[in-house]
Formats: structure tokens, C-alpha cells, sequence
């Protein structure tokens, strides 16, 4: 199994949005080492969900459930996309704040690559993250 983190802008596409709908596909990348993150992904693999810009704070885990496939909102055959469902939110939200000062997290790629919107993540990571929100 592997981890990943997506971010998503919550005015644009939100959590509780992603839970009322109960799937989404992924779609709208165009950074070719975010698209490669994408095409890495397999079914069941978790995944943390991120609300950038507004509240910028992981705050529920999703799993993989389609591996990926041609980008639908382009014709253009280099982009991708995979489809995701929510598993459960975080009793409450891991802020940007909150990994910056936790040492076990000086690594992700969150902190290396602000601007990267799919990124993987070390089991540690993950489940420090997943611990801090359900603390």
C-alpha cells in the first residue's frame, strides 16, 4: 500500500462535497510530476485529503478506487486522472500550523513542495498525521 496527499482548493471543490457525493474523479492536474504521482496510485491505496488556500489543513482520508486513466476535462492524452471515495473524516483538522511543528513531519513534501497538489507520503507520515487529527 502506498500514501498520498491531494489538495484542493474547499471553495473549488470541498470535503463535505467530496462525502455528498461519495466518489470524484481527480482531475485538473498539469504538473507532470503531480501527474506521475497520479499514474503511481493503485485501488485502495489512502489517501489525505487537504483543503488549500482556505483553512490550508488535511481534514478527512480517502482511498483510491480506480487506477488511472485518460484526463476527461482534456483532449490532450498526456494528463490523468483517478477516481477517489471518502473513507472518514479527521476528528479535526490537521492545520498547516500543526505539521510545520511536529519534527516527525520536517520531510513531506508539503513542506518541500508547497505548490504540489498530489504528493506522496511515508506510512510515518501518514499515520502521524491521521494520529494529530484524531487525537
Amino acid at each position: 500500500m502506498q500514501y498520498w496527499l491531494v489538495k484542493s482548493e474547499p471553495f473549488k471543490y470541498s470535503w463535505e462535497t467530496f462525502v455528498k457525493e461519495g466518489r470524484t474523479f481527480w482531475d485538473g492536474v498539469r504538473n507532470f510530476q503531480a501527474r506521475n504521482n497520479l499514474k503511481a496510485m493503485k485501488v485502495n491505496d489512502l489517501v489525505l485529503f487537504y483543503h488549500s488556500n482556505e483553512g490550508k489543513a488535511v481534514v478527512g482520508i480517502a482511498k483510491v478506487i480506480k487506477e488511472y486513466y485518460p484526463d476527461p476535462t482534456t483532449t490532450d492524452p498526456q494528463w490523468v486522472a483517478v477516481d477517489l471515495a471518502p473513507v472518514q473524516p479527521l476528528a479535526q483538522p490537521v492545520s498547516l500550523e500543526m505539521i510545520k511543528r511536529d519534527s516527525r513531519l520536517a520531510n513531506i513534501p508539503l513542506l518541500k513542495q508547497p505548490r504540489l497538489s498530489v504528493m506522496p507520503l511515508t506510512q510515518e507520515e501518514f499515520d502521524t498525521i491521521v494520529a494529530l487529527g484524531n487525537a
